[in-house]
């Protein structure tokens, strides 16, 4: 007997490359029917906190607030380096002069949000929350003074006139010499762990299918990134789909979880004691 599982994740092309071959029948999923629920991550995020979805991409961040009644899989998730949110803006300025102005910000349950109350908690009270597809211009237009940018804006912002203020992924590298956690998959824990083991596979194989086809997903890839040229699109592929992809491995999971501890220490997520992974 088929089950149906509602599988939730983003029109970026790291997650469409990714999910590709198993909401389109390129390789055999068994007896689960996958169910495609795509969204803006910050979407996902609360779709996830309402319980809408039985496996979804989300914020690291998200993750901690999720511990209840989800498990974060290894595999599918975006981690890595050179690869984190930046901040930008108008003119070339310093970080510690954006104190007190208004910072457009992808959702308060973004990773990218989190890095920025990490690095300092005063960002935290004039953050301007819109989809992150809006950012850029919000800051152009002078909407926003500043922008926390993710996903391909890291390729297109000087198209906007923006420069750089301060890639949080290279200041969290730094501090912790790890790779940045900036997304990963869920899935309820009410699934069981066989379930999820089972789903946790099919993505790694999903994920080497694509690999081995690489031009193969192209066209669903392009039907949700219809503004990204190839060549963006590729760019994004080869940064958010790497060696953490297939499997976290120990590394991966060290840096999801120094987020998680660091992040609690500041008071930004609930103190628990259930495991992040399944």
């Amino acid at each position: 007997m088929s089950q149906e599982v509602s599988l939730g994740f983003s029109t970026c092309p790291n997650d469409t490359f990714i999910f590709h071959p198993l909401v389109n029948g390129k390789i055999d999923t068994g007896e689960i029917v996958f169910r495609e629920r795509l969204g803006d991550v910050e979407e996902l995020n609360q779709m996830a906190l309402r319980g809408e979805l039985d496996v979804t991409k989300v914020s690291c961040h998200a993750v901690g607030h999720l511990l209840a009644d989800y498990c974060l899989l290894r595999s599918g998730g975006a981690l890595g380096k050179g690869c984190g949110p930046l901040v930008v803006a108008r003119k070339k300025t310093g970080i510690e002069e954006l104190k007190g102005k208004k910072i457009a910000i992808p959702g308060r349950l973004t990773t990218a949000f989190l890095l920025l109350c990490l690095y300092d908690p005063e960002f935290e009270g004039h953050a301007i929350p819109m989809p992150f597809h809006r950012i850029m211009e919000s800051v152009r237009s002078g909407e926003a003074d500043a922008g926390l940018i993710i996903h391909e804006g890291r390729f297109t912002y000087p198209q906007y006139g923006l420069t750089e203020v301060m890639d949080l992924g290279k200041w969290w590298e730094e501090e912790t010499g790890l790779p940045i956690p900036l997304g990963g998959i869920v899935a309820r824990r009410s699934l069981g762990k066989d379930r999820t083991g089972i789903i946790e596979d099919l993505i790694a194989e999903g994920i080497k299918y694509s690999r081995a086809h690489p031009e193969e997903p192209m066209k669903y890839i392009r039907l949700h990134a219809q503004e990204m040229s190839d060549r963006v699109i590729r760019q994004h592929i080869e940064l958010y789909v790497n060696k953490f992809s297939t499997d976290v491995g120990e590394e991966g999971q060290r840096a999801v979880e120094t987020l998680i501890v660091k992040a609690r220490k500041k008071g930004l997520l609930p103190e628990t004691t259930i495991p992040v992974f399944c």
